[in-house]
């Protein structure tokens, strides 16, 4: 008689529940689905994405407007670069110094206003089909990090394909990709001792448990054997070596090291939560992974009235447009301008693709509120500031109207930039993933490569 490896019948989705190997809180099953696509082999480029969530106004970062009438103009001053014609805010005078690896693309728009919606048009390039003004919304479709992971597939080494900084946009979902192209967050680089997350496993298991776990593994294996009949469950002894590899892989531990980095380069990005994410950032493209998500909220979270780039008028808890960005300025213009230097001085530039954006502008008229001055949703324009991937910088793509309200010269949208990081990526954007009803759908249906920046 054939011995049984627990008491009672075992079905398969009893068998899908137990699995208990974890990578980042990513169980065995759902590990199943991160199967690699690609065809090829694709090029060894990287995207860092500076995601600046709850909408940086344009009119205060990189589109200022100071001929404007009053109430469009706002309270900062455009300040020259070392790119004719590329001005940015006063506020930012290391960036200033780089304008030559700068490009910015002035005219994007969309019609998203609430800031899931819209932060899912930007990462996603899929305009959600019923609008959510509470901005609870989920994605329908993967974000371009979770596309890269599928279309690149498993590293040998075990370093992950996607990676968010403390962690990946929320909104977003893999979806029909599966949950093993879920981005890798990796935690606040900033804080005490830091080391990543999911260095361990599910139910707090170590890495020294392993060999327990192998074996535990290997039981399972058996009982997949017995049990998957139709073959559903095909490859996961090379998904659960790929996982394990990742718990212990030595690339993995050097790329998260950041004791490793000249405590004066620490410095030079910053010793807050921005600068140490665009260090780890910087670790991890150079390591090999494709994309890198920094969640660009509040750079000190000891001060949370600034927690997003939010900036309405509100009297009530004392949130100011002008206030906010004073104290965001500085944290931002030290770590992006790091991150740009460092990059080109290690010879990075082609290799990887500096890009920082949000999910929309402001509103071109300022409001106010007993003394508060603010901003409100505006998805009518919005500016992305772009540096390396071998693309032309020292130049601005496209412009706004007078007030900044909308698109005057090249209207472009989000998916004409997603099509440039994904080209920048080696993903084709007309390929087309099985969604879970077994229908087509493209990687991004519209949008084209933005011409001036190649």
């Amino acid at each position: 008689m054939k011995k049984r490896l627990c008491p009672g019948p075992i079905d398969r989705r009893t068998f899908l529940r137990a699995g208990v190997l974890a990578l980042g809180g990513l169980t065995l099953p759902d590990l199943l689905a991160a199967r690699g696509a690609a065809s090829a082999v694709p090029p060894d480029t990287s995207v860092i994405l500076f995601w600046m969530w709850g909408g940086p106004s344009h009119l205060e970062t990189y589109d200022l407007k100071p001929n404007a009438p009053t109430e469009y103009r706002g309270p900062f001053r455009p300040i020259r670069t070392t790119a004719p014609g590329l001005d940015i805010c006063e506020l930012f005078p290391l960036q200033a110094r780089l304008g030559h690896r700068l490009a910015l693309v002035r005219s994007l728009h969309h019609t998203m206003a609430s800031h899931n919606d819209g932060s899912i048009e930007v990462l996603t390039g899929k305009t959600p089909t019923v609008a959510d003004p509470t901005s609870t919304a989920h994605s329908e479709h993967p974000d371009f990090g979770m596309v890269a992971s599928k279309v690149r597939g498993m590293r040998a080494d075990g370093l992950p394909q996607y990676v968010g900084i403390p962690r990946q946009p929320f909104m977003t979902r893999p979806v029909y990709l599966g949950l093993g192209h879920q981005g890798f967050s990796a935690g606040n680089p900033s804080a005490p001792g830091y080391a990543p997350p999911g260095r361990g496993l599910a139910g707090g298991i170590t890495p020294a448990q392993l060999g327990d776990r192998r074996r535990m593994l290997g039981a399972f294996d058996q009982l997949r054997r017995e049990i998957d009949r139709n073959g559903m469950l095909e490859g996961t002894d090379q998904v659960r070596t790929a996982a394990l590899q990742t718990l212990t892989s030595p690339a993995m531990a050097r790329a998260f090291d950041l004791g490793k980095e000249d405590p004066r380069l620490r410095d030079r990005y910053g010793r807050h939560l921005w600068g140490q994410s665009c260090l780890l950032a910087r670790r991890l493209v150079e390591a090999g992974t494709a994309v890198v998500t920094i969640d660009a909220l509040s750079p000190e979270l000891s001060r949370p009235i600034y927690f997003s780039w939010d900036d309405h008028a509100n009297a009530q808890n004392g949130w100011d447009l002008a206030k906010g960005m004073r104290w965001r300025a500085p944290f931002l213009d030290q770590s992006l301008s790091a991150l740009i230097e460092d990059i080109y001085d290690r010879g990075l530039d082609r290799k990887v693709l500096i890009v920082a954006l949000g999910e929309f502008g402001r509103t071109p008229r300022l409001s106010h509120s007993n003394g508060c001055l603010g901003r409100d949703h505006w998805p009518d324009a919005l500016c992305a500031l772009v540096s390396g991937g071998g693309l032309r910088t020292g130049q601005v793509v496209g412009s706004t109207t007078a007030k900044g309200e909308h698109p005057k010269e090249r209207p472009l949208t989000p998916k004409d930039l997603l099509a440039t990081l994904y080209q920048h990526l080696g993903v084709d954007p007309r390929y087309s993933f099985k969604d879970l009803s077994g229908r087509p759908i493209p990687i991004l249906g519209e949008g084209e490569p933005i011409r001036e920046l190649l």
